[in-house]
Parts: structure tokens; C-alpha cells; sequence
């Protein structure tokens, strides 16, 4: 039996998340809403094409074919669009074959207010204004950068990467480094602090609930020997030792593990991600996603990290 929507993993995306929506955009920024709604209106049958958000998404549906009874995921449209012009972003999603049938059109205002209503624990959006406005009101929200991205279709891995700091766990830390911009005076109080878990950040709900699918993926592996993982988790975080061992205790008092793990100590992320090849990847500082090609990027923009100009360990 299918979970209820309140069991299940749920990601809200907006339609410019999804699909690369750039001509629509510009004809809506320059000729206006009537001239948006008749360019959508003649190309309904014009499939759009893929966006950052799509490697995904794609992979996080397809974990409903490897646990058919449960159904455990769901991705939910929650669009600006009004139903007329949103028809174009539909007919797409069926010519991509992507199991999405439930959605919400706001005719120009922000969805962000719907989220807890979908049980929703993300929400993607190249919309920086909301998604700005979801992290104030305490809703787990990521802004995707505008970058190409390469989908080899033959990979059914699905990787998801997080940054830890400002995204899985709170800012304090990144609070004590800013105040005191003392690298040594944040590894002594996370030293000393090594046993206290830190408080949740905006994405711990998604991290905790996706990272159970390692759990049903042991128990299906037990039935079927021959299965062979297809999810990977992995935190890129730009801690080092000894602020190691808090960050550790602290997954430790969610329940949770990870498959990899990079402390990286002020090392490029690029380096790790572009041999990685995550199909997402979740951070709090935009100093860190710079130059990095062909990955699928988030901006959680939350914290103090988003108020500063130096980067966070």
C-alpha cells in the first residue's frame, strides 16, 4: 500500500527549477504578461527542455519502481503560472514520462506558503525571491544556479552531495567564526563542544528522510541479492580536524550515515564534485558553487554565511 502524503518524501518544484525556462522568461521580463500568455499558448506542444533540477528529479521518482508497494517519494509542481499558461510545463512533463500529477498554479504570486500543506521537505526554484522568502518563514527552500548540465541516462545512480554547515545543521558555528574571524578560536569551541549535537538546519528533515532509503535498500538487498545500490549520499564540508568529530556526533544523534565523507579544510570543492559527479548539490555559500561546470547546484540561502563576504569553514 502506498504511503499517505504524510509518510512520504515530498520535493515542491517550481517549473523554472524543472525546465529550462530562459525564452519564456525574457519574453515575459520584456513584452509583458499578454505577449508571455500568446507565446505559450502557440508553443503548448513544444516540448520544453530540461533544467538544472531535472537529473534529479528524474532519479528521485525512480525510486518509486524499486519500492512499488510503498511509493515512498512524490515530486508536487508548484508553479506561477496560471492553469492556462502552465499547460505548456504539463504536456512536457508527460513527454519526459515523469510521474508528476499533483499541482498548484499561484497566476503570479509566490507558492511559498503551500509548502507545509504539501509536506514538502524542499522546495527547488530558480526564483531567488522565493525561495528567500521560504528560508525566512522556516521552510526548507534552494535556489538552483543557472548552469549547463550534462544527464548520462545511462547512470541510474542517484548521488545527492550537502555542504553541512548553514544547510544540515544551524549557523552557530559558522557564527563563532565570523565574529571572532578566528579559525583557531572555531576549532577550540567545536572541540570542546564535540559531544553536543548541533540544531537542525534547513534541509536535516530531507537529509534524514532520504538518507532512510539506505535503509530499504538493505532490507531489498537481503530479498535480492542482485540488486545493486542506486542511491549515494555524500556531505562536502569545508570543516577539518579536530571540528571533524562534533559534525560526526551529530549524525550520529540523527540516525543517520552517510557514504562519503569530504573535510576538506578550506580545499576547493570543485576538486571532490567534479570527479564525484553528484546529480545535486546543496550549499549555503555561493563563493563555493563558483566555477564549478555541469553539476546541478543549490543555494540554500540561510544564515549567516549569506550576510558575509569571507567564506565559512
Amino acid at each position: 500500500m502506498a504511503y499517505p502524503i504524510e509518510r512520504k518524501l515530498v520535493i515542491a518544484i517550481a517549473s523554472s527549477a524543472l525546465f529550462d525556462l530562459s525564452e519564456s522568461d525574457r519574453i515575459f521580463r520584456e513584452k509583458g504578461v499578454g505577449e508571455y500568455r500568446k507565446f505559450q499558448e502557440a508553443n503548448i506542444d513544444k516540448t520544453l527542455n530540461t533544467g538544472v533540477a531535472y537529473p534529479f528529479i528524474r532519479r528521485f521518482l525512480s525510486l518509486n519502481t524499486f519500492f512499488p508497494e510503498q511509493e515512498p517519494v512524490e515530486v508536487v509542481l508548484l508553479s506561477r503560472n496560471s492553469p492556462e499558461t502552465g499547460m505548456r510545463v504539463f504536456r512536457s512533463i508527460q513527454k519526459y514520462d515523469l510521474d508528476i500529477s499533483k499541482a498548484a498554479f499561484f497566476s503570479g504570486k509566490s507558492p511559498y506558503q503551500y509548502l507545509p500543506a504539501f509536506n514538502a521537505s524542499l522546495f527547488l526554484s530558480a526564483n531567488a525571491e522565493d525561495v528567500g522568502k521560504a528560508i525566512k518563514a522556516g521552510f526548507p527552500a534552494g535556489r538552483v544556479i543557472e548552469t549547463p548540465v550534462l544527464d548520462d541516462e545511462k547512470d541510474n545512480e542517484l548521488r545527492v552531495a550537502f555542504d553541512f554547515d548553514g544547510v544540515l545543521a544551524d549557523d552557530a558555528a559558522e557564527i563563532v567564526f565570523k565574529t571572532t574571524n578566528d579559525l583557531k578560536k572555531f576549532h577550540d569551541s567545536e572541540t570542546q563542544l564535540s559531544l553536543v549535537p548541533h540544531n537542525p538546519g534547513p534541509l536535516q528533515d530531507l537529509f534524514r528522510k532520504i538518507s532512510s532509503f539506505q535503509k530499504l535498500e538493505t532490507e531489498k538487498i537481503k530479498k535480492d541479492p542482485g540488486h545493486r545500490r542506486i542511491l549515494k549520499i555524500a556531505i562536502v564540508t569545508a570543516r577539518s580536524a579536530p571540528s571533524h568529530e562534533r559534525m560526526i556526533n551529530t549524525l550520529k544523534s540523527w540516525g543517520v550515515s552517510v557514504d562519503e565523507t569530504f573535510f576538506l579544510g578550506g580545499m576547493e570543492k570543485k576538486r571532490i564534485l567534479q570527479v564525484m559527479k553528484p546529480h545535486i548539490y546543496f550549499d549555503d555559500q555561493t563563493l563555493h558553487l563558483e566555477r564549478i561546470d555541469k553539476i546541478p547546484l543549490v543555494h540554500i540561502p540561510f544564515g549567516i554565511a549569506n550576510n558575509a563576504t569571507e567564506p565559512s569553514p
